[in-house]
């Protein structure tokens, strides 16, 4: 089964700071190109830290009124790692200082699957893509991602019969019934073994751009439950083993 790479629907053409990109060029490139984020690159192309529309804000947010008292840095001592990250971004005047770091990344030869995982996990909406020596190839969005689910019915039909049904269960061409709408899948046919329905269900759901999956499938044997008796059968041979 073939799942699609990053590298398949990232954007090459990347909008970049250097650590020492002044904060005001930051916030123009951001306008500029209509981006809310961008990669923070060394002198070798590999990424230190990302900046997005949040750090900016949080920036000016945290800058004092013309008239207000200016916080002094030895109350920094008492606030949290976090607390004290945020107050150092106050000050920030280039890239570097107000970056987040370490950056979360993908590789190009991730699957979209993977890379929809991490941004979930680290709650970023953008990604920083590598190439295999760690350099900055591309950049991956949610709204990137979401292009799987633009694939064409007929294919995703097409991936089923040929890669699951064909390859992976070897049935006959036509001996199950595959039909595809708005990326919904439904199998309906007959099969010999339950283990069989699940796998082609399983693997059926695992592809890209199918949305859901209905099962029609009826089988013959149940082997699940012979697969239970399997192991316990093997289970007493094991005792009677280690009793002699």
């Amino acid at each position: 089964m073939k799942h699609h790479k990053v590298g398949s629907v990232m954007t090459t053409d990347v909008v970049r700071a250097t650590y020492g990109t002044p904060f005001k060029e930051v916030a123009r490139l951001l306008a500029a190109h209509r981006i809310s984020g961008l990669p923070v690159v060394d002198e070798d192309d590999k990424v230190i830290g990302v900046i997005s529309e949040t750090d900016l804000v949080a920036r000016q947010a945290a800058t004092p009124e013309p008239y207000e008292p200016r916080r002094r840095f030895a109350f920094l001592s008492g606030l949290t790692r976090g607390a004290r990250r945020q107050a150092a971004k106050a000050h920030a005047c280039t890239a570097g200082r107000l970056m987040t770091a370490p950056p979360v990344t993908a590789h190009a030869d991730d699957t979209i699957v993977e890379a929809a995982r991490t941004m979930a996990q680290h709650q970023v909406e953008r990604l920083p893509v590598l190439d295999e020596a760690d350099r900055l190839v591309g950049i991956v969005t949610r709204r990137d991602l979401l292009q799987v689910f633009l694939r064409p019915d007929g294919e995703i039909r097409d991936e089923v019969i040929e890669d699951v049904l064909g390859r992976t269960l070897w049935l006959p061409p036509r001996s199950i019934d595959v039909s595809v709408v708005e990326g919904v899948v439904t199998l309906t046919g007959h099969m010999e073994r339950k283990s069989e329905t699940e796998i082609a269900l399983s693997m059926t759901a695992r592809i890209d751009g199918v949305v859901g999956v209905v099962d029609r499938l009826t089988y013959r044997l149940d082997d699940a439950r012979l697969r239970t008796e399997e192991h316990a059968l093997h289970g007493v041979a094991d005792d009677w083993l280690r009793k002699m």
